[in-house]
């Protein structure tokens, strides 16, 4: 109970929050707006016959790929680590975070690494790499903008693309003021402009460069990195050592397979034809090469995916980390992602944290979600995430973990709608107690706004369908009638 406690905490803060939800919904938003037109392009495109398919061509040949690599996966596995190997490069396998954590700090103490630069990685932050490093005595600096500034300032992203969509320029400013020991002002090229200065002198001392990785091409052992900074590229070039992380679901069978979702990913993700910098990493420096590591290791982890693997929820692991779905949820909106408590906010946390960390001390976790099916829709791998919450919902009723009050109001509705006459009386008498409450919309239909009392958290940010004045099967008839009557 006290890990719903401290949810609903975080929940409470984040509504009171104006600021914090006035800025998630406004570049959200902004996201949607992006992602769609950047998809009537992609048609537009198409139609012309300069891209490789619509979007839901796409859509379907993504979901074929990632289908298929998922079902022989231990096949593809060995594949890329052969070919990392062939290419000079050293693999590793990490049953958990603990054991990734240590192959890292055992890499670091072999070459005798204090520093570290890191690229943007969500694999890194579900493993608390940061945390385990910095424990024993290195330096880890983050060279994303977005988790530079959630860095200095002690947190966890709020986005999965967009790790500081909850701050402003001023608290920006501040952060970056306490690390230039002077106040510095809130524009755009006095900002990015200490981040570059900092950083610069963080890339060129760094010991170790530290990356995740968008795919890993099974056929080659090619690691794809996608930025829009070009702090990847620094991070893969300049270190002598480099160290990847990646979860083994993240692979794809060619660099044919790759072009497919490479050209979903930028769309889905921040609404662009293709990320600024691309880049395809294949072992380490060679010899007469200016630039890249000495020594290349990927580390493939596992941490409870091969659990998923075996169950239900297997396509969760087609996930791209885009983020279109939190962009498109209204939860996140409302609360955007501290809230959730997770490394992995939004839909796509809401599935994922539950399967990875257990089903009981995330539970409640489930409950924030309208089952509205926008990330379905939205998510260009079609996971079908609102449908996966509703089982794992039905998992933890079967478990005991239903809140009495629910399992009460949901016995009533039963009761209810089993009954005619009593759903007739109970549908008349809701259409009479909210009548105050309704609302039209241009096209006639009617909504409830700003119900009152135990009601009032519903409607406090989002409509209710207001109750029919007749039931619905009188309706129906009614409607039959009129069409017979035609």
């Amino acid at each position: 109970m006290a890990g719903k406690a401290v949810l609903r905490q975080r929940v409470a803060r984040a509504l009171a929050d104006d600021h914090l939800r006035g800025a998630v919904r406004y570049t959200s938003e902004n996201l949607c707006l992006k992602r769609k037109a950047a998809m009537a392009d992609l048609e537009a495109l198409a139609a012309r016959g300069e891209a490789i398919g619509t979007f839901a061509e796409l859509r379907a040949r993504a979901q074929e790929i990632k289908g298929h690599t998922l079902a022989f996966l231990d096949g593809y596995l060995k594949q890329a680590a052969d070919q990392i190997r062939k290419s000079g490069g050293v693999v590793h396998w990490a049953r958990d975070a603990a054991e990734a954590n240590q192959i890292v700090l055992e890499i670091c103490h072999r070459r005798g690494a204090r520093k570290l630069i890191k690229s943007k990685s969500m694999v890194t932050e579900e493993i608390r790499l940061n945390h385990a490093l910095e424990a024993e005595g290195l330096e880890i600096v983050e060279s994303d903008l977005g988790e530079y500034i959630i860095q200095l300032a002690r947190e966890t992203p709020a986005h999965i693309v967009i790790p500081a969509i909850h701050k402003t320029r001023r608290q920006i400013a501040d952060l970056f003021g306490a690390v230039a020991g002077r106040e510095l002002a809130t524009d755009t090229r006095t900002l990015a402009g200490f981040a570059r200065e900092t950083l610069r002198h963080k890339f060129m001392t760094a010991d170790v460069g530290v990356t995740g990785a968008n795919f890993v091409v099974a056929e080659t052992g090619t690691i794809c990195l996608v930025t829009n900074e070009g702090n990847g590229r620094l991070t893969t070039s300049v270190p002598p050592c480099q160290i990847t992380l990646v979860g083994i679901e993240k692979l794809v069978p060619n660099l044919e397979d790759l072009a497919v979702l490479m050209a979903l990913l930028p769309r889905s993700a921040t609404g662009q034809k293709m990320t600024t910098y691309f880049n395809l990493i294949t072992g380490p420096r060679r010899p007469g090469e200016p630039d890249g590591p000495e020594e290349l290791h990927v580390i493939f982890l596992d941490n409870g995916r091969s659990e998923i693997l075996a169950t239900r929820y297997r396509e969760v692991l087609a996930c791209i980390r885009c983020g279109a779905c939190l962009n498109a949820c209204p939860v996140y909106r409302q609360l955007g992602g501290h809230a959730y408590g997770s490394v992995y906010p939004g839909p796509i946390g809401t599935v994922l944290t539950p399967l990875l960390q257990g089903l009981d001390p995330w539970d409640e976790l489930l409950q924030y979600c309208s089952l509205c099916g926008a990330c379905t829709e939205n998510c260009p791998l079609g996971i079908q995430l609102h449908k996966h919450i509703i089982h794992l919902r039905g998992e933890a009723v079967a478990r005991g973990r239903e809140h009495p009050v629910m399992r009460t109001a949901l016995k009533a509705v039963h009761f209810a709608w089993t009954r005619p006459g009593v759903y007739r009386l109970v549908a008349r008498g809701a259409h009479l107690a909210t009548r105050p409450f309704a609302r039209q919309r241009p096209d006639g239909s009617a909504y409830l706004d700003r119900l009152p009392s135990i009601a009032a958290g519903w409607t406090f940010s989002r409509t209710l369908p207001s109750p029919a004045r007749k039931p619905f099967h009188r309706r129906w008839a009614e409607l039959e009638r009129e069409e017979g009557a035609k």
